[in-house]
């Protein structure tokens, strides 16, 4: 029914409105550019071209102030102040005090009053061709005579304020500025339950203007008219409202309420790492700041335990102090601390207390990190994964007390192998449990395997496991290696970790058949593998093959240049002879040249 009275009165609205955008005095940039104006009130419209320099004067012997209102403007978008602009004087001239300019940037409806009865605005374009529209009234008011229920201040955390005469209609010149101003760090929510004012497309009449600061020059959130239902919110605890109207046409106006807006409480900027051994807790200073509290106001379960201080706020300490507790469920291990923010040293505070609970869940193959802010009983979660630190390593005797630093592990045939399973942890009551140890000739455990220990039970006749002891789990057996001549041997132990104050914890129980096993009285499981072993009598054998392959490779350039040297010899010696045999050709054929001859007898 109220959209259908709406749409019924939007015609008659626009008539109304287009009968009285007639009556206004138009003024064209020629044949005038200024004008000077007597009259009680007048509206008009300015349309300027480039390089325009005009001046209008308003004045009246009514000892009466003027309000001036620019309810439209549209300069080159381009333009700056400097080049294009209105400047109002509070005077009869230019030269006259400045009361502030208008340009293409300002963010406002403005409004100027002067204080006394005459006033002067000067408008000046650049040199861009373009059409400058500006539509001004003006009105001579006496500011002592007052309307009711006409602006104010407002400061309540809601509350409810109408245009003057609401529902009846608003008087005509009407100037009412409301300031709302509610609780620090608030927001304003501004709704209409009704509204309706003259209607023309830009609200050049009559107009609300909502601002989202303490004043009217800057800050414009919006401006409207007609008929609507609009809605307004501020960035901050202060509002201002302001109804202008003109001298016709007026309606009933509008009636609004206001409220206060809590902002949405800040994520928290928190972080939880968990370790096999320690917990560290890392708040923003902002996040704190956010929350009106410091480093100083923040203190864990254990008031001694200090954070370190630098572009964050940092808690780390080990599982088992600063008062955390531990808390065992199935098959998991849960240790918490609470990070408290408080006022310490104050009888009373308005501040809000608020704690960040900070767990580390070690449950089947991670360590979970769970940390939540609670706030007035509001909780808020973040979650990371982590792992429990856990490694295994080979001995060279039972003391346990030399690890072999060697890969491969190069051993004798059935020579007794030493191995430890470690956990580190800060946790004194956590016990290492060895429940399954396979072997296999290659890496990846995909190819034949054989079981040392199965579900706690020797499977190998040389294997020996330990009694647990508080981080190890430690066993022994002789070296052997797999047949089809696989060089090397892997081992691969699936580790429980369990809490050693439950006395029937599964690492507690040792050998326990398959299909008895209790799977949910452990608190954490693993894999630990190590390896290769290899047999000396391989490393033997490939260091000899090795020294073969070292040998060869020396003789090789020997026998090379050996080689070089005989050729060379044998080359030398054939050409020694080919020459022999031709000086020896050439000096025969020399003597059958000249043989002896006979000498005849002269006589």
């Amino acid at each position: 029914m109220w959209v259908l009275r709406q749409l019924l009165l939007l015609p008659l609205l626009a008539a109304v409105a287009f009968a009285e955008d007639n009556s206004i005095e138009f003024m064209a940039g020629l044949p005038r550019c200024g004008a000077s104006f007597s009259d009680p009130n007048k509206a008009f419209k300015i349309d300027l071209n480039s390089n325009a320099n005009c001046v209008w004067h308003i004045q009246r012997s009514d000892n009466q102030t003027i309000r001036l209102v620019f309810s439209y403007f549209k300069f080159n978008p381009s333009s700056s102040c400097e080049t294009e602009s209105i400047k109002v004087y509070d005077g009869p001239s230019a030269n006259s005090p400045l009361l502030g300019q208008v340009c293409s940037n300002t963010d406002a409806v403005p409004v100027f009053q002067s204080s006394s009865n005459s006033l002067t605005f000067l408008v000046t374009t650049n040199s861009v061709a373009l059409t400058r529209n500006f539509f001004v009234f003006y009105y001579f008011f006496s500011p002592e005579t007052a309307i009711e229920n006409c602006g104010g201040s407002l400061t309540g955390p809601n509350g409810i304020f109408t245009s003057p005469n609401y529902p009846a209609a608003y008087p005509e010149f009407t100037y009412c500025v409301w300031h709302i101003q509610t609780t620090e760090n608030s927001k304003i929510s501004l709704e209409f339950q009704d509204f309706f004012l003259e209607l023309d497309q830009n609200c050049q009449f009559d107009f609300l203007a909502v601002y989202d600061g303490p004043t009217t020059n800057t800050g414009l959130i919006g401006k409207v008219c007609g008929v609507s239902r609009p809605t307004f919110e501020s960035s901050s605890n202060v509002m201002t409202v302001v109804l202008s109207t003109d001298y016709a046409n007026s309606y009933r106006g509008f009636s609004a309420r206001y409220t206060s807006v809590l902002p949405s409480p800040p994520e928290p900027d928190t972080s939880l790492t968990c370790s096999s051994d320690r917990m560290t807790i890392v708040l923003s200073k902002a996040y704190l700041d956010s929350l009106g509290y410091n480093e100083t106001h923040l203190q864990l379960n254990d008031p001694s335990c200090r954070p370190v201080t630098a572009d964050q706020v940092i808690f780390s300490f080990p599982l088992s102090s600063c008062g955390t507790t531990k808390e065992e469920e199935d098959q998991s291990i849960t240790y918490t601390n609470i990070v408290t923010l408080s006022e310490s040293g104050n009888i009373i505070t308005r501040k809000k207390i608020v704690q960040i609970v900070a767990k580390c869940i070690m449950e089947k193959n991670s360590t979970l990190e769970v940390i939540y802010v609670t706030e007035n009983n509001v909780i808020q979660n973040t979650t990371s994964v982590g792992s429990y630190n856990v490694s295994m390593s080979f001995y060279d005797s039972d003391s346990f007390s030399s690890p072999v630093l060697e890969s491969p592990y190069y051993v004798d045939l059935n020579q007794t192998l030493f191995a430890q399973v470690s956990l580190y942890s800060t946790d004194p009551s956590l016990l290492v449990f060895i429940d399954t140890c396979t072997a296999s000739p290659q890496s990846d455990f995909g190819s034949i395997t054989y079981d040392l220990i199965r579900s706690g039970c020797n499977k190998d006749d040389t294997v020996v496991t330990y009694p647990p002891l508080e981080h190890y789990g430690r066993f022994r057996f002789n070296a052997f290696r797999f047949l089809r001549r696989a060089p090397s041997v892997y081992l691969e132990c699936d580790v429980l970790i369990c809490d050693s104050n439950n006395v029937n914890s599964r690492c507690t129980k040792g050998c326990v058949s398959r299909h008895k096993r209790d799977t949910s009285s452990y608190t954490w499981k693993t894999k630990a593998v190590v390896g290769p072993i290899r047999l000396k009598r391989d490393r033997r054998a490939a260091d000899h093959l090795e020294s073969l392959t070292r040998t060869d490779a020396e003789e090789t350039p020997n026998l090379q240049r050996y080689s070089f040297y005989t050729l060379s010899f044998l080359i030398l010696i054939s050409n020694i002879i080919i020459v022999v045999a031709v000086v020896l050709k050439y000096h025969n054929k020399s003597l059958s040249r000249y043989d002896y001859q006979k000498i005849q007898n002269s006589y």
